[in-house]
């Protein structure tokens, strides 16, 4: 056949596929693009139950300044807005300790009372290899209080069989003046490596649709390094070591971010094929620390605005202020696999410690500890090859934790032992090449820091949160169905819960630094799902569609901070070393809220309207080591809020009821290039 020869210009082709994939939008079709080459603007999962994707693999909206930015591609996720970056991530409406978020299997914890640096705001998504996503309380592995799932990035260890050089660097420049630039270089042999990770990203205050100016520029930078010794090919072992800082502006809170002090230290001891039954052992501890400063004045000027998102009294913001506070996690975890028959026995223990501490530097008394937490937790988890097409897998976990109280409010300290569990069954239907799971799981959640010390009341308004607050029981109900045929593949997931003692946040309604953390009674269900069709060698289209609902049964109204409804549309084009593609991402109003109730972050303080923003990109892949990319998010210039969002700080110009506007239309251009 005759090579087709053209090179059509990227821009205009960008725009053709955005309307074409807009005309599309009554067919209920998509699925997952996962390509190097294509930019992805759906769903990056073949697995209804998990996501497992490259954080490297480009997705539009792009690019992602934080895990939370990365996260809100995919289905299911949302953001807690507050301008720029360091936005909060949201599962099935579901924030904070309910949904874990791991690296190279340990946590990064913030230490803002507010959640102003929020774990995923220290992850650079571009540094790591693989992103999993588990959704539900369907594994036992990592860690305690998994009720709305498990995130885990991760870098996979470089091997080398003989002396070399490999990695990869991006070159990015977009509008509002960002500039991003990352590099991953590893070099060594047969005998272990060296890998190096570095990256930088700047950006000013964006506008909106309107052309308003947003507060929200950052400059953030991360480098990490890790020395691999591998004496043979079933043996590792790996020191790492990391820092990073940066700063953020924040149109939604009374201060903003001069610091985002990051330290990280591990070793990982890892030995596979171990024996006939006993197959392998993974070893690991770390040390992670977090110093934040917030202020009013490095990055604006002084105001008597309101202080919205900052637990801290009622302030005179008129006068330069700053907060200074940090956070120690340290951690580690072991765990053998063994095998025998048709049975994988995945079983071990894990422990964490972490201390909370301010500096009252304008009281004269320095660093004070005001709490420190303790986790020591055994698991299990066990499948078995029941049948050729059918698997069944189950799992234990028990935690014990115990917290120690320095503030002097309420007693000393708390321990409580935690029990969680699951089953699930996963059958293939025969030759058609489709499966089917359902699983029940239980998990119970012990208040997180930003639960226990930030609210100002506890339970029926009495002011010893510490002692009356009740860990979180859920139980929850996950089935799912994935198919992949020659051209047509469909996935879809669906849960339906019971939260007993769900923690909710009460604001007072004339007061927003006043809240009140509550338990009550809850039900949730909702769902994603997915399909894609290849309408030829060229051309593929896909959709995705995900909906969370909530209910607070004690008071027969509904959840607050759950997303609407959304889907997305998308259009793909691939030829030779070009492609391109088109998405139109539509969002429902949301008319389902509590007033003045939500959580540490977030509460509802109005109902939204929907809308639909146009998108494309194109790229082309120059040699196979280089590869060039543009495109342009929001298309039309449209002016719109998402629903879950901070309220808008007076500083800027907001009152404390409006939603911060997301950024119009931005423009972007990329370059890869790999060796």
């Amino acid at each position: 056949m005759k090579k087709v020869r053209f090179a059509p210009h990227p821009l205009a082709l960008s725009l053709l596929l955005a309307i074409a994939g807009s005309s599309l939008a009554a067919e209920p079709t998509t699925a997952p693009v996962d390509d190097q080459d294509v930019i992805t603007v759906t769903a990056p999962v073949l697995s209804p139950l998990e996501v497992v994707t490259s954080p490297k693999t480009p997705r539009q909206p792009v690019p992602a300044s934080d895990g939370s930015d990365y996260l809100k591609t995919i289905p299911g996720f949302s953001q807690i807005r507050n301008g720029g970056s360091n936005g909060d991530p949201v599962f099935r409406g579901m924030f904070g300790s309910r949904l874990r978020l791991l690296t190279n299997d340990s946590e990064m914890l913030g230490a803002c009372p507010a959640r102003m640096d929020a774990p995923s705001s220290y992850i650079s998504p571009e540094s790591y290899d693989l992103l999993t996503v588990t959704k539900g309380p369907e594994t036992v592995l990592w860690g305690p209080g998994n009720s709305a799932g498990t995130v885990r990035f991760d870098r996979e260890p470089p091997r080398f069989d003989s002396a070399g050089v490999k990695g990869d660097a991006s070159f990015l420049a977009a509008s509002n003046d960002r500039f991003d630039e990352n590099a991953d270089v590893s070099f060594g042999n047969d005998q272990g490596y060296v890998r190096l990770n570095g990256n930088k990203s700047k950006s000013g205050d964006y506008k909106d649709g309107n052309g308003d100016r947003v507060a929200s520029k950052w400059d953030k930078w991360n480098t990490d390094v890790a020395i691999g010794w591998t004496p043979d090919a079933d043996t590792l072992l790996e020191l790492t070591a990391g820092q990073g800082n940066g700063d953020a502006s924040y149109a939604g809170r009374g201060m903003d971010g001069s610091q985002f002090k990051r330290e990280s230290l591990g070793l990982r001891f890892k030995k596979e094929n171990i024996g006939e039954v006993f197959d392998s052992l993974d070893m690991s501890v770390y040390y992670n620390y977090a110093n934040h400063i917030m202020d009013n004045y490095s990055m604006r000027s002084p105001d008597s605005g309101s202080m919205n998102g900052m637990p801290m009294g009622s302030m005179d913001m008129s006068m330069p202020m700053e907060k200074q506070v940090d956070r120690r996690t340290v951690g580690g975890r072991m765990m053998g696999t063994w095998l025998w028959s048709d049975f994988q026995l995945q079983s071990g223990v894990d422990m964490q410690t972490n201390t909370h501490r301010s500096n009252e530097d304008d009281e004269n008394k320095g660093w004070q500890e005001d709490a420190r937490f303790h986790d020591y937790g055994a698991f299990g988890e066990l499948t078995w090859n029941a049948t050729e097409l059918s698997k069944v897998i189950g799992g234990a976990r028990l935690d014990k934790v115990e917290v120690d109280n320095y503030t002097g409010i309420g007693s000393d300290s708390r321990e409580d032992t935690l029990p969680a569990g699951f089953l699930r069954l996963e059958h293939n239907l025969g030759s058609t090449p489709a499966m089917v799971y359902a699983g029940l799981g239980y998990t119970e959640r012990f208040p997180d820091y930003w639960e226990l010390f930030s609210p100002t009341y506890g339970p029926d308004g009495m002011s010893d949160v510490f002692d009356n607050l009740k860990p979180e029981k859920t139980t929850q109900l996950d089935i799912g169905a994935q198919y992949k045929g020659e051209r047509t593949t469909g996935w879809i997931s669906a849960y339906l819960g019971r939260i007993n003692d769900y923690i909710l946040f009460i604001y007072d309604p004339d007061d927003s630094h006043v809240s009140q953390a509550d338990n009550v009674d809850a039900t949730i269900m909702g769902g994603e799902m997915g399909a894609s069709y290849q309408l030829s060698d060229q051309w593929k289209t896909d959709a995705t569609l995900n909906y969370s609902w909530g209910q607070n049964t004690d008071d027969h109204q509904p959840l607050p901070q759950m997303p609407p409804l959304e889907a997305r549309l998308g259009l793909t084009w691939e030829q030779g070393d070009w492609s391109s593609t088109g998405l139109l991402r539509m969002v429902s109003p949301q008319h389902r809220v509590a007033m003045n109730e939500g959580n540490v972050v977030g509460k509802d303080f109005d109902q939204s309207a929907g809308f639909a923003i146009l998108s494309a990109n194109a790229a082309y892949k120059v040699n196979k080591y280089l590869k060039l990319s543009s495109g342009i998010d929001n298309l039309l210039d449209k002016d719109y809020s998402e629903h879950l969002n901070l309220a808008g700080n007076s500083s800027f110009g907001y009152s404390s009821d409006t939603p911060v506007n997301e950024p119009g239309r931005t423009v972007w251009a990329k370059m890869n290039v790999t060796f």
